[in-house]
């Protein structure tokens, strides 16, 4: 074993040997070893050190201080060994070895400790917390060797690094707030304070809608969400996160988060109506463009394909532009506002989003009027009752159209057609159909007539329709019965009769005559004994107006009687007059004498009924007969080639009818000629005019029997189909 004291320099050495010896016996052999010369001495410092700050420029004087203890700071090499400056650079004072950069060397005048070259820390003892560098120092003369250690203390040279300049992270739009999402954190290859508190924030020149979203934890750089995301407002958030460490001065570094929002269907599409009109005119062809739309959707993607439809039943569709989502309204078929004047078009959006979303718009339409329609009468045509005797100037009556178009276009106005000369006595009130007369009419001289009213709107150009209005003037009871016999030779109605005394009972002592112009109950009337001297004596018949002898004459009746005959109408308003006649009774041959005067003035009276009567038919027969040699050389004169251009109207067949009408008392008679074709045979027309001979003949014959007990009252009338 080796004893080994620094202060007083002894040895001691024990050895052992082992002796191979025939017989083993161990002996203990003290060796004393001499000391000689041979080696230098060696100083060891176990705790010589100081700190170095990292970055000390080269020749930086490091004081050595005196050791006190391990680790204990160290200033001046020289000092702290007690060494003599003044021998320093006669002994060679040097650094001999160290790390393997030569951070360090001696001053050999001073003794002072001086950095070589810049020191990094980082790069010297890269992942250590304490960074410690051991130095030989070597004096000769004597030759010495001392250690150093020196500790290089850290700066804040280094800022905090993000393993990654940009991170990128992708959220649903729809993430609840609260969420955290963990970021890569930074690192500082300093030590100590300014390495171990990193502490993370949010850039201050962000937009200010990201603070609202988003915070950072300070301590450990996840960020959270406190807000919602929405794809819509914004797809991509930018946050510039910054580190910063606790060295001074600190050092910062910033690293960029985007964050990638994720859309998810949760916008329904939009409908826009970029141009409308909201007016279409009913004339407008299919294809007519009436309104412009365009749909959005503010998802993206599939959530964001968009189909569109109309829904309502309406003659209208959607034709796409040549730009995506957007579509005119058309018109695909013909409108008419007299069916349907206003339309409501539903427009569906649906988006292709699971699940989808859809929009509906309205569109409201309305079909602008044209004049398509012309004025219409419910009838046609009008038929109108008159009363005669009309206020001339009143209104009589009134016209109604309808249109079906609507504003200026169904505006109508009356207005007569001057066709004949009764038109000329009627006007119309061309806003309101009102017909008035301007004359008085009288059902004796006109009993109907019939004239058109033309109904034209306001439109543009104006349209128009007619109607053909047909009037029957009704009677009215404004004539009296007037008495034709008896009439006395100054106008009265006053007669003498004469009969013989020895008449019978029931002789016809004569016939009071009278006719009424009206017609009707109005025309027809009734007799009456309105005074008789005996009432026993003569009897009156109320429809014929015979008087005759109820009984024979007595000796004792008086020879002369007064008879006073009242003739009435049956109209509402009864109407009359009164006959007197004075019947004179005579004897036999007086009355005799007396009749036969009476027949002669009653033949005188015949003849001149005869005579117009003959008048009368002349005048018919020559009309009808010029109007057979009419016809007769229209059909000789016509061409076969052109036949076409002489026939008449469709509608129109040819035939003239003749009509004669008399009264007798209370009946009416009309006798009609046959109708007569143009295109008829030569025979046909004569036996025509045989028939009509006829007619005449026996007009003849019954108005003369009429003659013998009652007035004629004769007419013609000219009908024409």
């Amino acid at each position: 074993s080796t004893h080994y004291r620094e202060g007083d320099f002894s040895c001691t050495l024990l050895v052992i040997l082992m002796l191979e010896l025939i017989r083993f016996e161990p002996t203990r052999i003290v060796i004393k070893i001499l000391d000689v010369n041979d080696n230098p001495p060696e100083i060891e410092v176990t705790s010589l050190s100081n700190t170095v700050p990292e970055g000390s420029k080269p020749g930086t004087v490091i004081s050595l201080i005196k050791e006190t203890r391990e680790g204990t700071a160290v200033g001046n090499v020289a000092k702290d060994l007690g060494m003599d400056r003044t021998s320093l650079a006669d002994r060679g004072l040097r650094v001999v070895s160290g790390s393997k950069e030569a951070f360090f060397d001696v001053d050999a005048d001073t003794g002072a400790l001086k950095v070589r070259k810049k020191i990094d820390r980082e790069e010297t003892c890269p992942g250590r917390s304490a960074c410690l560098i051991e130095l030989k120092i070597l004096v000769e003369n004597p030759l010495e060797i001392h250690y150093v250690v020196v500790e290089i203390t850290d700066i804040n040279d280094h800022s905090p690094s993000f393993p990654e300049t940009e991170q990128r992270f992708q959220i649903a739009e729809q993430t609840s707030s609260g969420t955290r999402f963990e970021i890569h954190a930074a690192r500082d290859p300093d030590s100590g304070v300014n390495s171990i508190q990193i502490e993370y924030s949010l850039s201050k020149t962000l937009v200010r809608n990201v603070y609202d979203i988003f915070e950072l934890d300070r301590l450990n750089g996840k960020i959270r969400l406190k807000g919602l995301l929405n794809y819509e407002e914004s797809e991509t958030y930018r946050l510039d996160i910054e580190a910063t460490d606790k060295g001074t001065p600190p050092l910062t570094s910033r690293c960029r988060v985007t964050v990638k929002v994720k859309d998810v269907n949760d916008n329904p599409p939009e409908i826009e109506v970029t141009s409308l009109s909201n007016t279409v005119p009913e004339d407008s062809k299919p294809g007519t463009v009436i309104s412009l739309i365009s749909v959005s959707d503010k998802d993206s993607g599939v959530n964001g394909k968009i189909i569109s439809r109309i829904t309502s039943d309406v003659p209208f569709e959607l034709k796409p532009s040549y730009k995506e989502n957007t579509y005119s309204i058309v018109t695909k078929a013909f409108l008419d506002r007299e069916m349907t004047s206003h339309y409501e078009i539903i427009i569906q959006a649906v988006d292709c989003g699971e699940p989808p979303l859809s929009t509906v718009r309205s569109i409201q339409v309305q079909v602008s009027d044209i004049n398509d329609n012309s004025p219409r009468f419910i009838q046609n045509p009008l038929q109108f009752y008159l009363v005669e005797n009309n206020v001339a100037g009143a209104s009589i009556f009134s016209v109604s159209a309808t249109d079906n178009d609507v504003s200026e276009n169904a505006v109508i106005s009356y207005s007569i057609a001057r066709l004949n000369d009764v038109t000329s006595f009627l006007n119309v009130n061309s806003e309101n159909g009102q017909i008035s007369a301007l004359k008085s009419f009288d059902f004796e001289t006109l009993k109907t007539f019939q004239f058109q009213v033309v109904a034209s709107d306001s439109g543009s150009p104006s349209l128009s329709s007619n109607v053909t209005v047909k009037v029957f003037i009704l009677d009215q009871n404004d004539n009296a019965p007037v008495i034709l016999y008896p009439v006395s030779s100054n106008g009265s109605a006053e007669g003498v009769e004469e009969i013989p005394r020895n008449v019978n009972a029931g002789h016809l002592v004569t016939k009071v005559r009278a006719y009424d112009a009206d017609i009707g109950y109005n025309g027809w009337l009734l007799f009456s004994l309105q005074q008789v001297s005996d009432h026993s004596l003569f009897g009156l018949d109320r429809y014929t107006g015979q008087i005759r002898t109820l009984r024979s004459f007595t000796e004792t009746d008086e020879a002369e009687h007064k008879l006073v005959i009242l003739v009435k109408d049956n109209g509402n308003v009864s109407l009359s007059a009164t006959a007197t006649v004075m019947v004179k009774l005579v004897e036999p041959k007086e009355a005799f004498a007396a009749s036969d005067l009476q027949s002669s003035a009653k033949d005188d009276e015949d003849s001149h009924v005869t005579f117009y009567l003959m008048i009368t038919l002349g005048s018919v027969s020559v009309l009808f007969i010029i109007s057979i040699i009419v016809l007769i050389a229209m059909q000789c004169s016509k061409s076969p080639d052109y036949t076409s251009k002489y026939l008449p109207e469709t509608n129109y067949d040819g035939t003239l009818c003749h009509s004669i009408q008399y009264r007798s008392g209370d009946k009416r008679y009309m006798l009609v000629g046959p109708r007569m074709s143009i295109g008829s045979t030569i025979a046909r027309i004569m036996s025509v005019l045989n028939s009509c001979c006829r007619c005449c003949v026996n007009l003849y014959k019954h108005s003369y029997l009429l003659g013998q007990s009652g007035a004629v009252s004769l007419s013609l009338q000219h009908f024409e189909p």
